[in-house]
């Protein structure tokens, strides 16, 4: 029997909180999940820091990646005997799909922009060169870990398999928007996924949902929306953030320098010398970054010290909201005192955005182009789902920004209460409130 069509002796299966089991019958699945490079997923938060705001978001990207294979085994057990569907490419789809978030790193947006890495990029590196991952898919065939890497990097020929593992309703979303909700304790991110299954139907390059099951996408939508602004937005969240760039962005500061550090930063010189190899960037996980910020707590330098020291202890700072094109003038002031007193305004008083787009109908040759979400009609044509959803319609193409001034109030309230300094600080920032 061929390798590709290998089936365990029994099923193997994973209690899963959000899913129930994860069901793995494939031999190739299974290896792929005792990879190194897979099993190192458990050492990555699926939400950064924002176990610092929901204590119990501690689930890993080891569990979200299970959870969207398990959301696409089922879909394909559903698309198995219709029109349109190309049973050749279950396995791809399954590999995709478990494989599709390989290449992040510790802390991964904000670890990613200090550094100007990007995660897509390693997940390819990972999946094509000398990794165990790659040893697996090979013996698939020869061409299958392009293939793998070609759906992940949405350029594979048959979009109807992209479509399953990135497009505005796919499995990745479905599985984190119930997954982050379920850790993170909140209500907003449950939506009817069992019904969203039974009516999606694979058409020509494109999943596309039967007009019965409209009702069940709307609540999907919502669902999004409100995960980004009460969970992945949450300014709490976005302040120790903020203090995890500011560590990153003082280190390698200090590093460019010549600063001695007590203990050679040796996991992050590549890093700060933009040459990271794939064994450099797979051997950096997040216990071995708190392992540095525990160590760099005890460092010299004041900032770097300082900064450590709150992002391990959950020392974060305030905020206050903050309108870039109308307050710079007073930001301009802040950075002034700040200055004054003996604060870096560069490390301590830092201006974040956040912005959403929770869904869009396609705009050709925009960046990012969106395929919208079709839905079927009982006569078989395709109609745009804002076309026929009053509820998404009103939020269509609408992109929502928030700005938020993110500052150390007990630094601050610590000055002494003749500095004429303090007073006019907190002026600024009530005015703000």
């Amino acid at each position: 029997m061929a390798y590709k069509d290998e089936k365990l002796h029994e099923e193997k299966v994973f209690k899963d909180p959000v899913h129930r089991y994860v069901h793995v019958r494939d031999r190739v699945i299974w290896d792929l999940i005792g990879t190194k490079e897979f099993q190192r997923l458990r050492r990555i938060k699926q939400l950064g820091t924002s176990n610092l705001t929901f204590h119990g978001a501690e689930h890993s990207r080891f569990n979200h990646s299970l959870g969207v294979y398990e959301i696409v085994r089922r879909i394909l057990i559903n698309f198995a005997d219709r029109p349109n569907w190309n049973k050749e490419e279950r396995l791809l789809c399954l590999c995709a799909a478990l494989l599709h978030d390989l290449g992040h790193g510790p802390f991964s947006h904000s670890f990613e922009k200090v550094f100007k890495l990007d995660h897509e990029d390693f997940t390819k590196a990972i999946i094509l060169g000398d990794t165990e991952v790659n040893e697996v898919l090979l013996r698939v065939g020869k061409d299958f870990p392009q293939k793998v890497a070609d759906v992940i990097n949405k350029t594979y020929k048959d979009k109807l398999v992209v479509s399953l593992i990135s497009s505005q309703i796919d499995a990745d979303r479905m599985d984190y928007l119930q997954r982050d909700a379920y850790f993170t304790g909140v209500s907003y991110g449950h939506f009817d996924m069992e019904r969203i299954l039974r009516v999606m139907r694979p058409y020509e390059d494109q999943v596309v949902v039967k007009e019965s099951g409209m009702h069940a996408v709307e609540d999907y939508i919502m669902s999004r929306y409100q995960m980004y602004w009460q969970v992945y937005f949450h300014p709490v969240t976005r302040s120790a953030e903020v203090i995890l760039t500011k560590i990153l962005h003082r280190v390698k500061a200090l590093y460019d320098e010549g600063y001695t550090f007590k203990m050679e930063p040796a996991h992050f010189i590549s890093f700060f010398e933009e040459d990271v190899s794939l064994s450099d960037y797979i051997r950096l996980d997040e216990a071995v970054v708190y392992y540095y910020f525990q160590m760099w707590a005890e460092e010299d330098d004041s900032v770097l010290r300082d900064l450590a020291y709150r992002f391990i202890n959950r020392k974060l700072f305030k905020y206050v909201e903050f309108n870039p094109n109308l307050q710079m003038k007073e930001w301009m002031e802040l950075y002034r005192l700040f200055q004054q007193v003996g604060l870096d305004p560069d490390y301590y008083l830092v201006v974040d955005s956040s912005s959403d787009l929770p869904y869009d109908f396609y705009r050709p040759g925009e960046e990012e182009e969106r395929l919208p979400i079709h839905l079927l009609m009982p006569n078989r044509e395709l109609r745009e789902l804002s076309r026929q959803s009053e509820i998404v319609e009103a939020i269509s193409g609408k992109k929502r920004t928030d700005h938020k001034l993110y500052y150390p109030r007990d630094t601050i309230l610590q000055l002494s209460d003749d500095r004429l300094e303090k007073k006019r600080i907190f002026e600024l920032l009530y005015q703000s409130e």
